[in-house]
């Protein structure tokens, strides 16, 4: 594939590849049922679109958590936008102000005092980052670094004097495939693109209705820091980014083109087309990111790039598209949602036209189907075992400073990224981000040390592939010190979901440690003695105190304390569990006790900050002080009503505007007190039309014409958000006793009343099926990973039944929790009288 081709610019066609397309045509109506002609058959699996994308909001993203692409599908001149998750410029740094402990004293007793003014002015001078920070959310070119394109991939078309028609462009979530569909002098062009996650290899396919009628140039380029040549029968670019002092991470990325009939061509820096029946463009990418250990060089990319492609060349297309398929669809299918009907007016309208009638509340009851599926598939596309977690951006970007540099924030975002893992049954697509975790342990003992001299690992609210802990460049947003223990929460749900004791114990002293931070820096306030952090943040909101100052510095926000109650409380669990350090499990619990706690305010909502104080922003974007109602579960209708109602007091106070990520969280709020009603409120608000092109709706925080979250700008988490509160409102199983709660909060909307649901995970390793008719529960069944005690909430007069259709269980005239002893692989089935 690499062999030189000396002065010939022109390439013999493969005659194994001649056979290729043969056996690929034989099952090429299998592989691509789903894009044929019928839109309406898949509206809750395709994205549908009648037209070109005109920018990369209206493009179809597609990935397998290492590259990534967006393809845009026009006939003329297609531009595919390309990505790698680890091309990140800047490097590993030491940001931390290694004096910095020597003003902690001080800041906190100026905060014991009440003198918030001169504790965020201290702070501000003596505890942020040391040097430039995060570059105030624009690094590319500063040692805190970015997230960045890899460039892109043209197709430029020849002879296109002629009109196209009959234009079709199709995502099919299910088989993750792209295809494009057009019409020019009568010939029907079609164009098919997947990335493999097997393969680590992106293949585009085009294909013509008439021989000899495929003519077109395509290149690959960057605009800054790379260089392409040919090489072999393709071509290579390579580069290396700035780390904001020197070169820093390598990086590389091949083109081959493979053709039938025609005749193939490199010029210069493109590879030419004339003539062809048919073509097959391989494309991938790599970096010398070393995802064992950032601080050192991995494999050459240039190398890995060739290894990849020479693969893929041994593969038949329908070899590599049916290996593509089978590995997406073990992820995709392991959990669906339907909800029955689909109005016959929706059937021929465009995913953007379907957007633009749900925003008028007409009927698409798939179209809720739709988001959530689109949800999953977005994570199995961005997060893949061995790779990076999914970013701001999940691994879709455009751009070389990408907003906020594509990083990832500790302080709702890229937890909000993986809320939808544990529930949808892609647990094990949380790796990244458990080793991610894993990884900030070493440098955020460091920063724990040079900022509080205290034990154990801290991070802040910002975080990089580079290991960054520090806080923030800026007091008023950077001091929040509890990124790194609301991180753990994610190790503990996937204990809780898998009862996993290997991992546990592999995690264990992750939270430990983390433990040991915030039980090590806590300090005992006036008024009540209770314990609390200090000095931190309630993430970018503002206090107004009764002298009119108004901050951001403060001690026992009510994030930190819920946070703390809460990572105490499962690393005492998980001490427990593994039969280790129970004395300091002791000590720790009676830490825990002494804790601030939640508090109600004086206009009955849940108090933000120690004290009752008001917001500068009233309707602020961040909910913060929720957080114990989701995702922590302190807060529930059943345990704690009357801090449920604060809770739902609060949400009024705060409305239901904000960010797209702002309302995907309020949805999982409104679900977990079981209101379906407003959580869907808050779900059609989220797809809220917006179309970049002529900027309407630009700052609503809605979603663009290809369901990417509107933050503005593009931000993944609301869609990830936005999936996981679907999941909330379909089951839940949290609380003191995980009891298993199904349709907790169904809307009444008349879309919603038949549906079902298939793979929905339940912690405690439960897998549950059921369904439901006239918005009440039907019938269903719970599958036993690894047995144990199942509790179930179930309606009245439902039979409980094992395996063999024996009755263990069933409730009478109201409904009730049946508790039974569920054995290992067993099924458990329940049905209404």
């Amino acid at each position: 594939m690499y062999r030189s081709l000396g002065n010939t610019p022109e390439t013999k066609p493969n005659m194994k590849f001649y056979q290729n397309f043969f056996l690929m045509a034989i099952g090429q109506t299998c592989l691509f049922a789903m894009s044929g002609t019928s839109h309406a058959q898949s509206s809750d699996i395709q994205l549908y679109f009648k037209k070109p994308a005109a920018s990369f909001q209206e493009a179809l993203p597609l990935g397998n958590g290492r590259i990534g692409a967006l393809i845009g599908g026009n006939p003329n001149k297609d531009k595919i936008t390309l990505n790698e998750i680890s091309l990140w410029s800047g490097g590993v740094q030491d940001a931390d102000n290694e004096n910095a402990h020597n003003y902690l004293k001080p800041i906190q007793d100026y905060l014991l005092k009440g003198q918030n003014k001169e504790a965020q002015e201290l702070l501000q001078q003596q505890f942020v980052a040391k040097g430039a920070g995060s570059g105030s959310g624009n690094g590319s070119n500063v040692p805190y670094g970015c997230y960045q394109t890899m460039g892109e991939l043209l197709i430029s078309w020849k002879d296109t004097t002629a009109a196209y028609s009959d234009y079709h462009r199709t995502l099919n979530l299910e088989k993750a495939i792209a295809k494009t569909s057009w019409k020019r002098n009568g010939v029907t062009y079609t164009q098919e693109a997947l990335i493999s996650i097997p393969g680590n290899i992106m293949m585009i396919r085009i294909s013509a209705s008439e021989k000899g009628k495929i003519s077109f140039s395509t290149n690959i380029s960057r605009k800054e820091n790379a260089n392409v040549k040919s090489e072999g029968q393709g071509l290579m670019m390579t580069g290396q980014l700035p780390n904001g002092k020197e070169a820093g991470l390598r990086f590389a990325a091949g083109l081959q083109l493979q053709t039938k009939g025609g005749k193939k061509s490199i010029k210069g820096t493109a590879i030419e087309v004339v003539n062809a029946d048919e073509c097959i463009l391989l494309w991938t990418a790599a970096t010398d990111y070393n995802i064992a250990d950032y601080s050192k060089r991995g494999a050459d990319p240039v190398q890995v790039v060739k290894n990849n492609l020479l693969r893929a060349e041994k593969l038949s297309p329908l070899q590599l598209e049916k290996a593509h398929v089978n590995a997406f669809g073990s992820f995709f299918n392991r959990n669906r949602f339907y909800l029955k009907g689909a109005p016959a007016e929706v059937a021929a309208l465009s995913t953007p036209e379907r957007l633009i009638r749900y925003g008028k509340q007409l009927p698409d009851p798939q179209f809720p189907v739709l988001y959530y599926n689109f949800g999953r598939y977005l994570l199995i596309s961005s997060s893949q075992q061995g790779s990076l977690p999914a970013n701001l951006q999940g691994l879709w970007a455009e751009e070389y400073q990408t907003p906020w540099n594509g990083d990832y924030h500790l302080n709702i975002n890229i937890q909000m990224n993986y809320w939808l893992a544990e529930p949808t049954g892609l647990g094990d697509l949380a790796d990244p981000l458990h080793r991610f975790i894993g990884g900030l342990v070493k440098p955020g003992m460091k920063t724990a040390k040079a900022y509080y001299n205290a034990p154990g690992w801290v991070a802040h609210v910002i975080a990089n592939p580079w290991g960054y802990t520090s806080p923030g460049e800026g007091a008023g947003w950077g001091s929040t010190l509890t990124g790194g223990a609301w991180l753990c929460e994610h190790i503990w749900e996937h204990y809780k979901f898998t009862n996993d004791k290997v991992f546990l114990a592999k995690y264990y002293p992750v939270l430990k440690e983390a433990s040991n931070f915030l039980s090590a820096i806590l300090i005992e306030e006036p008024t009540h003695k209770w314990l609390v952090t200090a000095p931190s943040n309630s993430p970018e909101n503002t206090y107004i105190m009764p002298d009119g100052f108004k901050g951001q510095t403060a001690m026992g926000p009510t994030m930190d304390m819920q946070i703390c109650r809460e990572i105490f409380g499962y690393s005492i669990e998980a001490a427990k569990i593994l039969n280790k350090d129970q004395e300091w499990a002791g000590t720790l619990s009676s830490t825990r006790s002494r804790l601030a706690p939640n508090q109600i305010g004086a206009a009955g909502d849940i108090n933000e900050w120690l004290n009752d104080w008001k917001d500068a922003e009233p309707q602020h974007r961040h909910t913060s002080h929720l957080y114990g109602l989701h995702p922590y579960e302190e807060i529930t209708p059943w345990d704690s009503p009357e801090l449920a109602n604060a809770a739902r007091e609060t949400l009024k106070q705060r409305g239901d505007d904000g960010t797209g990520w702002s309302k995907a969280w309020k949805i999982n709020f409104w679900a977990r007190l079981g209101d379906g009603d407003h959580a869907l409120k808050l779900f059609q608000q989220l797809v809220t039309p917006v179309d970049p092109i002529r900027k309407l709706n630009m700052h609503s925080g809605g979603t663009y014409p290809n369901l990417f979250c509107a933050h503005p700008p593009f931000q993944i988490d609301g869609n990830f958000g936005g999936t996981a509160g679907i999941a909330e409102m379909l089951m839940q199983s949290h609380g003191k006793d995980n009891v298993i709660r199904l349709l907790p909060a169904l809307p009444s909307n008349s879309d919603w009343k038949d549906g079902s649901v298939k793979g929905m995970r339940a912690r405690n390793a439960f897998v549950v099926d059921f369904d439901w008719q006239n918005s009440q529960l039907k019938s269903g069944k719970i599958q036993a990973l690894n047995g144990g005690s199942c509790k179930v909430a179930l309606p009245a007069n439902t039979l409980l039944k094992d395996a063999q259709g024996k009755t263990i269980a069933q409730t009478k005239d109201q409904a009730e929790v049946l508790s039974f002893n569920a054995l290992k692989g067993s099924s458990y089935h329940f049905e209404r009288r």
